[in-house]
């Protein structure tokens, strides 16, 4: 998934905080999985942290709802370690939020 910019001049019909609630909701839908356990995960970061979380680490976040369910909970469980420095960060906070 692509990160979705929040348009700077929305229509007439969508404010920005419509803008930013369909995000949310789009994520939200990306971080239903095919695995129970990374629905928690994801969900419980993106209701948590991500709102307060800054840019680059949105975008890792966004990123990682990219990925296939097999290489995401590798990297969730440490069988694997991404070579991306924002992706490590933003996995510790996967695995620290809600602990």
């Amino acid at each position: 998934m692509t990160s979705l910019p929040v348009d700077p001049n929305p229509s007439s019909t969508e404010t920005s905080e419509d803008a930013v609630a369909t995000h949310l909701r789009r994520l939200r839908w990306h971080c239903r999985r095919g695995m129970r356990e990374l629905d928690v995960v994801l969900q419980r970061y993106l209701d948590q942290r991500y709102s307060v979380a800054p840019a680059g680490e949105q975008q890792a976040f966004e990123a990682l709802l990219d990925l296939q369910d097999p290489q995401l909970f590798a990297y969730l469980t440490g069988r694997d370690t991404p070579t991306d420095t924002e992706l490590v960060n933003v996995i510790a906070r996967l695995a620290n939020t809600g602990s």
